[in-house]
C-alpha cells in the first residue's frame, strides 16, 4: 500500500532496515524510529510545527532534537534509509518541495518523502493490505480533510484557513466562542453562558476582563485552546448559542467528507471515513452524534471510524510501505500503539 508524495533523495541507495516517522502538527509533533520488520526503537514528542509563522529553515530546526532523541534511545547513528513525514501547512506542492529539500539537506535519512499530516491520519485507519481508498478529516487546533480513490486518485482541499473556505477546528472555536461571549455581554448578540463561563475559567467575572487580559497578555495566547473543551460542556448544559457553534462544526465536518468522497467517486461504494484530532477524538456527544446522522443522511455508505491511535502510526506505516514490508510487520507496529 503507497501514498505518493513529494520526494528528494540523497542517492539512490535503496533503504535500510531503520526507518524515522514523523507527524508534525499544529500542536505537537512525535518522531518515531523504526525498522522495516515493525518494530518501535525509540521515540521523541515536541511542540507544534508551523512553518507559515517561523519558515520553513526554523520549523524543521525544530525537528533535529526529536529526531536526534529517537536516534540516541535505540543507538542508532544516522543517516536511516527513509524518513516519512506528515506535516501540518505541508498544503500546496510548492509548500512539500521546500519542506522535502529542507529536510534532505540535513543528512537524517537517504530517502525523504512529505505529505501533509491529514494524510497520516488516513493511513492509520486505513488496512494494509489492498487498493487504500478511504477518506480523512482532522479537527483538532485546525481542521483538514484528504481522500484516496481509486486508481491513486486524490481529493485535497487547501486548508489554509478563511481565504480557502474553512470553519472549524479547536483554535476557531475558541475565537467564536469568544466573540458570542462578547457580543453577549455588550447587548449586540443573543444571551449565552458563555459569558460566564469563559471569564470564570480564568478567574474573572466578565468578558471585558478577559478581553482585557487577552489582548494586554496577561493572559498568554496559547491558553485559548482550553476555551474549547468549555464550549462543548456549555453545549451539553443545553445552552443554544453554544449547541448552534457545535452542529456548525458537525455540519462542516460532514460536508468536507462527503465533497471527498463525491469528487472520489465513493458515495456508492462502502467506504471509510476516519476521523481524528483532539476535538473528534474526545467523541463529544452533541459532536459525534450529529456529525454521524449527517453522515448517514449524505453518505449512507460511508463507515466513519474515529481513530484513537497516535496519527504517527500511520507515519510509521508509510515507512513499511516504501520499504515493502511483510504482513507480520504491520501487525507488530500496530500492537506496539494499540498496547
Amino acid at each position: 500500500m503507497g501514498l505518493t508524495s513529494t520526494a528528494l533523495a540523497i542517492d539512490a541507495t535503496l533503504a535500510t532496515d531503520v526507518a524515522l516517522a514523523v507527524d508534525a502538527g499544529n500542536s505537537k509533533t512525535d518522531v518515531a524510529l523504526v525498522t522495516t520488520d515493525g518494530r518501535l526503537l525509540g521515540s521523541a514528542r515536541g511542540g507544534g510545527f508551523q512553518p507559515p509563522v517561523v519558515g520553513t529553515a526554523r520549523a524543521v530546526d525544530t525537528l533535529a532534537p526529536l529526531v536526534a532523541a529517537a536516534l540516541a534511545k535505540a543507538g542508532r547513528p544516522g543517516p536511516v534509509g527513509h524518513l516519512s513525514a506528515f506535516l501540518a501547512n505541508a498544503d500546496f506542492p510548492a509548500e512539500e518541495e521546500a519542506l522535502a529539500a529542507e529536510i534532505t539537506a540535513r543528512g537524517w535519512a537517504r530517502t525523504v518523502s512529505v505529505r501533509n499530516d491529514t494524510f497520516a491520519l488516513l493511513r492509520a485507519g486505513l488496512p494494509d493490505d489492498g487498493e487504500p481508498v478511504g477518506v480523512a478529516v482532522v479537527c483538532g487546533a485546525g481542521i483538514n480533510c484528504a481522500g484516496l480513490g481509486h486508481g491513486g486518485a486524490t481529493a485535497r482541499f487547501p486548508s489554509v484557513g478563511r481565504i480557502s473556505g474553512d470553519w472549524g477546528g479547536g483554535a476557531h472555536l475558541a475565537d467564536e466562542a469568544l466573540w458570542w461571549a462578547a457580543r453577549a455581554e455588550d447587548g449586540r448578540g443573543d444571551p449565552t453562558a458563555l459569558t460566564r463561563a469563559l471569564p470564570a475559567h480564568f478567574g474573572l467575572t466578565t468578558m471585558a476582563e478577559l478581553i482585557e487580559g487577552l489582548h494586554l497578555g496577561r493572559i498568554p495566547a496559547h491558553r485559548r485552546h482550553e476555551l474549547t473543551p468549555l464550549l462543548f460542556t456549555v453545549a451539553a448544559d443545553g445552552d443554544p448559542v453554544a449547541r448552534t457553534l457545535v452542529a456548525r462544526q458537525a455540519e462542516e465536518i460532514a460536508t468536507m467528507a462527503t465533497v471527498a468522497l463525491r469528487r472520489l467517486d465513493l458515495l456508492a461504494d462502502p467506504t471509510p471515513v476516519i476521523l481524528g484530532g483532539s476535538v473528534l477524538a474526545a467523541r463529544h456527544p452533541l459532536l459525534h452524534d450529529h456529525l454521524t446522522r449527517l453522515l448517514s443522511e449524505r453518505a449512507p455508505k460511508a463507515v466513519p471510524h474515529v481513530l484513537t491511535a497516535p496519527p504517527v502510526l500511520g507515519a510509521a506505516l508509510a515507512t513499511l510501505d516504501q520499504a515493502g514490508s511483510p504482513p507480520g510487520a504491520y501487525e507488530r507496529l500496530r500492537g506496539t500503539y494499540d498496547g
